[in-house]
């Protein structure tokens, strides 16, 4: 079997990079008809149309080789050659710069990422209120948060939950019209508008449909007049009650750059973050992913080590899996945690003292005493007036997650409560984080604290 065959699964996922790095629109129109001819260990040949590749090798050579170090490893090059026998593509009546920034159609508009879907995205603690507060949007357009704006740093999910509402609508609502863009494919088709004097087009492309869903809000910084365009198309949506669904890599109070009215807007409906996955929902991730991509694994353990060495995201977590794969696929290596630790070694090594980074119960404890302005003493008594009652139910279920204290262990800790009722504190701060923001929010809030004292200890 040809090498390169072997490598599906790391190309894919370069693939996925790419798609996510550029945009759908970008993506389908240059990059997809790239295909795989060969790989030497070092070097990534790819095939394109003739008419393309001086284009495509000039225009997206550094994000091609980018995305292709994600999943190959580090240092790996990318040489383009021409398919024999393609025709050029697209056709010598429309030149590549006005392709490119060409207003989409409504079919890319609307193609969603198949596996983006609800029943695909993992539910942790650091996401289960943007994951609620989506799969009701998708239930009930306009009727449930709108606008809902998603924020969290890049890899996280945001995009998946863009892509799992239009999906979700589209099977059991095909009346109803979504659409997803990110923020570039609006400011390049509103230039193109401009320029072709198409604005009215432009308009109805985006303001004609029940649910948009915009990727990426951040970039409209520093762009004034698509920025004035942003502005009467979400107002035209809004005032006549329909969905508006953003993602951001910051909560709009942070989006320097844009104007105030417009984070203002950003700001009306509800504001869910996604923070980083803990290690349980990690390993759920990759589990998945395993079983997604029909990936054997004689030894579970593989997936532990990878979840401790990748914290930051969820993209970085699945490029991991398939570079672990893929190496495996060449050279023949067994699939166990000494080949993760050899693939992973550059550029996830292991921590000098891992459980350093973990905060102890007392510590929890300290700091949710001091966050909410109570003692030590008054999480660990028996007091069950509300402003006692929920911090300790806040540290209990902080000390569930963030250590590795057996439940039993940890209601001792707490004034000798039993396990029990340490499950009971934990299935109610999920219950109130997945409804209440501000109650999210003060849990993210107080995770950031437990982790910068953890590191300070450390050390």
């Amino acid at each position: 079997m040809p090498a390169h065959l072997e490598l599906t699964p790391a190309w894919r996922s370069a693939r996925a990079e790419l798609r996510r790095t550029v945009g759908d629109s970008t993506f389908d129109i240059w990059l997809a008809p790239l295909t795989l001819q060969d790989w030497d260990g070092t070097t990534l040949t790819l095939a394109a149309p003739a008419g393309t590749r001086a284009w495509v090798s000039n225009r997206f050579g550094r994000v091609l080789e980018r995305c292709a170090q994600t999943s190959f490893g580090p240092g790996v090059k990318v040489e383009l050659t021409e398919a024999p026998g393609t025709a050029q593509y697209p056709d010598t009546s429309t030149q590549p710069e006005q392709r490119d920034s060409a207003i989409p159609d409504h079919r890319e508009l609307e193609r969603f990422i198949p596996r983006h879907t609800f029943d695909q995205f993992i539910i942790g603690d650091g996401n289960r209120l943007a994951h609620a507060a989506a799969l009701a949007v998708a239930e009930a357009p306009a009727q449930a948060y709108n606008p809902l704006f998603l924020y969290a740093p890049p890899g996280l999910g945001k995009t998946h939950l863009l892509h799992a509402i239009g999906n979700y609508i589209s099977t059991f609502d095909p009346g109803t019209t979504v659409r997803y863009t990110t923020v570039e494919a609006f400011t390049n088709g509103f230039l193109s508008a401009l320029s072709t004097r198409s604005v009215d087009s432009f308009k109805h492309l985006y303001r004609d449909v029940d649910v948009l869903l915009i990727d990426d809000v951040q970039f409209l910084a520093s762009k004034a007049k698509t920025e004035e365009e942003f502005f009467h198309t979400f107002n035209a949506l809004y005032d006549t009650g329909r969905q508006l669904v953003l993602t951001a890599d910051r909560l709009p109070r942070e989006l320097t750059g844009i104007e105030a009215r417009l984070r203002a807007r950003f700001e009306s409906g509800l504001v869910a973050q996604l923070a980083p996955p803990n290690r349980a929902t990690r390993v759920a991730i990759l589990r998945k992913r395993a079983a997604l991509d029909r990936i054997h694994l004689p030894d579970s353990t593989v997936l532990d080590l990878i979840a401790d060495r990748v914290t930051d995201n969820i993209r970085s977590l699945e490029g991991a899996l398939i570079r672990v794969i893929a190496h495996h696929s060449l050279s023949g290596r067994p699939l166990d945690t000494e080949l993760a630790a050899h693939v992973l070694d550059d550029l996830h090594p292991a921590t000098a003292n891992p459980a350093g980074d973990k905060p102890t119960v007392e510590t929890i404890q300290d700091i949710v005493a001091t966050h909410f302005g109570l003692s030590r003493a008054d999480l660990l008594s028996h007091r069950r007036t509300a402003h006692v009652a929920w911090p300790r139910q806040l540290a209990i279920s902080l000390a569930r997650e963030l250590t590795d204290a057996p439940l039993q262990v940890i209601g001792e800790s707490f004034g000798g409560r039993n396990h029990a009722t340490v499950l009971h504190a934990c299935k109610r701060v999920s219950n109130r984080v997945s409804t209440n923001p501000e109650d999210a929010a003060e849990l993210t809030a107080l995770r950031s604290l437990l982790t910068a004292a953890a590191s300070d200890r450390s050390s």
